[in-house]
């Protein structure tokens, strides 16, 4: 069965509603959540995301959010913390990581986080039984991939192309695929660009798939209220779920 990971942005449009969002989407199919961490400049992400990031913060978002909103959300949905190193870095990592295992957050994933300085961390990650997911993208040569991916933990964040998350670009992504999986036999799941019309080709040859911007899509719909958003969103679940499964 190919594994759904999907990421909603913590926070907003509140906090109780990111936890009902959840919890309801690991009752819809999803295999993993990316709990994301608000931030002022998150230069992976699209527009979309983006958006939704500056809303959250606006709404006056802060980092002990996150951590009550995991408490609720951790123990009965696979979770993990998705955003920008500077989010962590400000929280000690050393007294971050531990908080992480016993709040039972499985993985961080940190996408400006180089794979060189995220070694200083592997330790402390270790130690606690909690993954850093690493990073592959098309532009990385086969050594570096090689490198990347021998001690990958978890899943292996692939990333569809060169730019950033919602987009939606099409390439061949089979010898890209091919070149990770000489190395490792860690899961890969494919991110950027996946949405219900795509998931089906961007999974072929992966292990799953890593969902944000078209969750994040509806819940920007202003149209929409609360219950709306989560219907949807579990709808979204579904489709997506069945299509990388069929």
């Amino acid at each position: 069965m190919k594994k759904l990971v999907a990421y909603i942005t913590s926070g907003y449009p509140e906090k109780s509603f990111t936890v009902d969002l959840a919890l309801a989407l690991g009752d819809s199919g999803v295999d993993s959540l990316e709990l994301g961490v608000p931030f002022s400049d998150p230069v992976a992400d699209g527009p979309l995301i983006e958006k939704a990031n500056h809303k959250s913060l606006e709404l006056g978002f802060k980092f002990k959010h996150l951590l009550e909103i995991s408490k609720e959300v951790a123990p009965k949905v696979d979770t993990l913390w998705m955003g920008y190193f500077n989010s962590f870095y400000q929280q000690d990592m050393d007294k971050l990581i531990p908080i992480a295992k016993e709040l039972g957050v499985s993985g961080l994933i940190i996408p400006d986080l180089p794979h060189e300085e995220a070694l200083l961390y592997s330790e402390l990650f270790n130690s606690n039984n909690v993954s850093n997911i690493s990073f592959v993208a098309p532009t990385d040569s086969e050594a570096r991939i090689k490198e990347v991916v021998t001690n990958s933990q978890k899943f292996i964040y692939m990333v569809a192309y060169t730019g950033t998350t919602g987009s939606g670009q099409a390439e061949d992504l089979q010898p890209f695929l091919h070149s990770i999986k000489k190395h490792t036999n860690t899961p890969t799941y494919v991110g950027f660009g996946v949405n219900k019309k795509t998931a089906k080709e961007k999974v072929e040859g992966a292990d799953g798939v890593i969902v944000g911007s078209a969750f994040i899509d509806i819940l920007l719909k202003d149209n929409l209220n609360y219950t709306q958003k989560i219907k949807e969103c579990r709808e979204l679940a579904v489709i997506i779920k069945n299509e990388i499964n069929s």
